[in-house]
């Protein structure tokens, strides 16, 4: 496998793989639903209540619900094929937006709303995870998971942009009518494309007797215990929740700063557009070792622009401060290789689960905590904190964001 990983890869080669493709169309889809509705709430409940605080948990509300799922309901991903866990996530997601367009709920039902539907997330996560490791091999892997990143930031990236256009154009309603037909395509498309794999996976913890939720707990033990798993986790997903707090007080901090929509709107995609500069350029141009070496350095590239925002920088300045930011995310790419052969390989699915709840948990409380700062202090000092912590957290990660030396 070292060999594998060793040689590198292109992403012709992974999207030469059919069943990649299936996933990589429906998590463009999905994600670019998932935003636009993200951002048609949060617009609706500043309007509504002007509150910084309220619109960040707005923003985040599909993050922190997961948590639910990832604790109790995770083992479903090694138990059930991925392409039927994965085709009724998306046809749930379709039903919400349906729902959100014609049952003209309030805001604090909606919110609820797409809490619950959340919960499932991790456990569609690790079937997608699942799908990944099984058709891609080596150094495809890594590009794959890469490429399932960028998808998802380039999704971002649309729905940030025209999340904002496009709700005062259409309405909160008529956007999410949008949502639930690109749901529902995403619910087809995998339907038709993904293969029926093996329902349930033999051995370790996860093989073992019990309820779903038995299963989870035991797993997550498993994996809590296995060398090396715990600090991975913590290595990718803390400095995401500042990087999602940082984003989530983007509304409030535009309109403290006077700038207009569509100013708001590119901002919001800023960090989108740099996540895929930085996969792209960090995927593409080094070798699979010279990503992992390049981890630590990208950590401190992402945390350290936000610390800018303290001042009051004129817009050009704020946009690529949130550019760069968001190119530092590329540091994950050295970091996938590790966590797959951390993972027994039993738990795989819900091994993946487990990273996916862990990081929307802590990406769910980060805007939260700072929201509360940006309640009492000006939103760019809560924003230049969330650096401040970036910086901090790697410093006392590093060992863990350093690459293993070859045996």
């Amino acid at each position: 496998m070292i060999d594998q990983f060793a040689t590198k890869a292109t992403y012709g080669q992974v999207f030469a793989v059919a069943q990649f493709r299936a996933v990589f169309a429906g998590r463009l889809l999905g994600v670019m639903s998932d935003t636009l509705r993200s951002v048609a709430l949060a617009v609706l409940v500043f309007d509504q209540t002007g509150s910084p605080l309220l619109t960040a948990m707005t923003m985040t509300i599909g993050f922190l619900p997961q948590a639910a799922g990832g604790l109790f309901l995770a083992a479903m991903a090694d138990r059930f094929s991925p392409r039927t866990l994965i085709t009724t996530g998306y046809a749930l997601q379709c039903a919400v937006g349906l729902l959100l367009a014609f049952g003209h709920l309030p805001v604090a039902p909606s919110l609820l709303l797409v809490a619950a539907v959340a919960c499932l997330t991790p456990v569609t996560t690790g079937a997608t995870a699942r799908v990944l490791a099984e058709v891609l091999t080596g150094d495809t892997y890594v590009l794959g998971r890469s490429l399932s990143y960028i998808v998802a930031v380039s999704a971002q990236m649309v729905g940030m942009a025209a999340g904002g256009t496009l709700v005062v154009w259409l309405g909160v309603e008529r956007t999410m009518l949008v949502t639930a037909g690109a749901h529902l395509l995403a619910s087809v498309i995998s339907r038709l494309f993904l293969s029926h794999t093996e329902v349930v996976r033999a051995g370790g913890s996860a093989g073992a007797g019990g309820s779903i939720v038995r299963k989870t707990l035991q797993g997550n033990a498993a994996l809590v215990a296995a060398p090396g798993v715990f600090k991975l986790i913590m290595v990718q997903c803390l400095p995401a929740a500042y990087l999602a707090a940082a984003g989530s007080l983007l509304i409030p901090y535009s309109a403290q700063r006077g700038f207009s929509p569509t100013e708001t709107g590119t901002l919001l995609a800023a960090t989108s557009v740099g996540m895929l500069i930085g996969d792209v350029v960090i995927g593409r141009a080094f070798t699979p070792a010279t990503r992992e070496r390049l981890v630590l350095p990208l950590l401190l590239v992402m945390g350290t622009p936000s610390i800018t925002l303290v001042l009051d920088l004129p817009y050009p300045a704020v946009t690529a401060a949130y550019v760069v930011t968001g190119m530092g995310s590329a540091y994950l790419l050295g970091l996938q290789r590790r966590f797959l052969e951390a993972v027994p390989s039993d738990l795989q699915g819900q091994g993946f689960a487990l990273l996916n709840t862990t990081t929307m948990s802590i990406q769910g409380v980060g805007p939260l905590v700072f929201g509360v700062f940006a309640e009492f202090v000006p939103v760019g000092l809560a924003i230049a904190l969330t650096g401040v912590s970036s910086v901090t957290t790697t410093l006392l990660l590093r060992d863990a964001a350093r690459p293993r030396t070859s045996g």
